[in-house]
């Protein structure tokens, strides 16, 4: 039987953009000889698909739907007893660093994590295994946090491979420590899911989001397609199947 979370990212990979959309106009071109009204409709509707998705507009606007919590407030976070911070992805041999180092995403918690924990004074654990192999996410962020940013690392939680075992792994450390509320430092566009799962252990959340998406369009080049669109298209679609995945479990399994 296969393992779930390769099942997953396949899934993922083939249902979310660019994938998805060319997908589409793949079986429409494929249809053009036998159904060719059908398979221009769905030539052109994968193309047109992809070009929306990838306006930067409508990835705001997606991504503001996911999540639109405001910034952290620091004199809130203190009342927290811990700084969790959530893995993001690992960059595999890295040539100019020798080896595996944090992707951009894991690189944008830790430094804004960073800052939180130097703002509050409150201990951190870092959370994050090492899905695809090599180095956990999790040691790759202590690293950093100690060597870059200078901020000690209490806690490493290292055999979680998704969001879901992030809360239940983190969970297990923080009971163990007497720590049921904690400041929770993650992408916007991931915050509600990860603070729901992380409630489901018990564990209250303070969100601290990064990357929060802009308020400010600046026409009309949000119109204008680009690969950042797509990108922050592809997130927020993510987080909304994810969303559903998580609503669904919970109304099956309570």
């Amino acid at each position: 039987m296969p393992d779930l979370i390769w099942l997953r990212t396949l899934l993922k990979a083939l249902v979310l953009p660019p994938t998805g959309p060319l997908l589409i106009a793949a079986l429409g071109l494929a249809l053009q000889g036998r159904h060719p009204r059908m398979g221009r409709s769905l030539a052109v509707t994968g193309v047109l698909v992809l070009l929306v998705l990838s306006m930067p507009v409508v990835a705001v606007l997606l991504l503001r739907s996911v999540d639109s919590s405001p910034p952290l407030d620091i004199e809130s976070a203190k009342r927290a007893q811990a700084v969790v911070i959530l893995g993001g992805g690992v960059r595999h041999d890295a040539a100019e660093y020798g080896g595996d180092t944090l992707g951009r995403l894991t690189l944008d918690r830790v430094r804004y994590g960073a800052r939180v924990a130097r703002l509050t004074g409150l201990p951190v654990l870092v959370s994050g295994g090492a899905p695809t192999g090599g180095t956990t996410e999790a040691e790759l962020m202590r690293e950093a946090l100690e060597s870059e940013f200078g901020v000690t690392v209490r806690w490493t939680e290292d055999r979680s491979r998704n969001t879901h075992e992030n809360a239940v792994r983190s969970a297990e450390i923080l009971n163990a420590a007497g720590i049921h509320r904690v400041v929770l430092v993650g992408h916007a566009f991931d915050m509600p899911r990860a603070v729901a799962e992380f409630a489901y252990q018990g564990i209250a959340t303070i969100r601290a989001p990064t990357g929060i998406a802009v308020r400010d369009l600046d026409y009309p080049m949000v119109l204008m397609p680009s690969i950042a669109g797509l990108e922050g298209s592809y997130y927020a679609l993510y987080e909304i199947l994810g969303n559903a995945v998580l609503w669904i479990s919970r109304a099956v399994n309570p």
